[in-house]
């Protein structure tokens, strides 16, 4: 059993950033590859950023390449999502998840995630 517990949420005006991390505790973080999600009311949950066990294989959504980052510290088992250059429709609840043993190729598969945080609101105004 892997816990995750997501902080940094708030709200911000567009152009702004924001840093939201996600700790995990249970299970050896390093096992586990990790991903950001993020679901808009009325939208389903989309893939926003993914990382590999050590930290050298990642992927993002297109429309947050360039402005979002994905990190990991695997002796603080925690996982980060740096966003910056924030738009309106960045507005969702993020929620990070674990994968264990993820590989690139399936880092954007909902299913594939056996954990998840509770998630964290994020608010860009225009």
């Amino acid at each position: 059993q892997v816990q995750l517990v997501e902080s940094g949420g708030g709200l911000v005006q567009a152009g702004g950033s924001l840093r939201l991390s996600c700790a995990a505790s249970g299970r050896t973080f390093s096992a586990y590859a990790m991903g950001w999600f993020r679901q808009a009311p009325g939208k389903e949950r989309e893939f926003v950023a993914g990382i590999s066990r050590s930290g050298m294989s990642t992927d993002y959504l297109d429309s947050v390449k360039g402005r979002f980052t994905i990190s990991r510290d695997n002796a603080k088992d925690t996982v980060y999502l740096q966003m910056n250059s924030l738009k309106p429709e960045d507005t969702a609840v993020y929620y990070c998840a674990a994968q264990y043993n993820g590989r690139p190729t399936t880092f954007r598969n909902v299913y594939d995630y056996a954990y998840w945080g509770q998630g964290t609101q994020v608010t860009v105004s225009s």
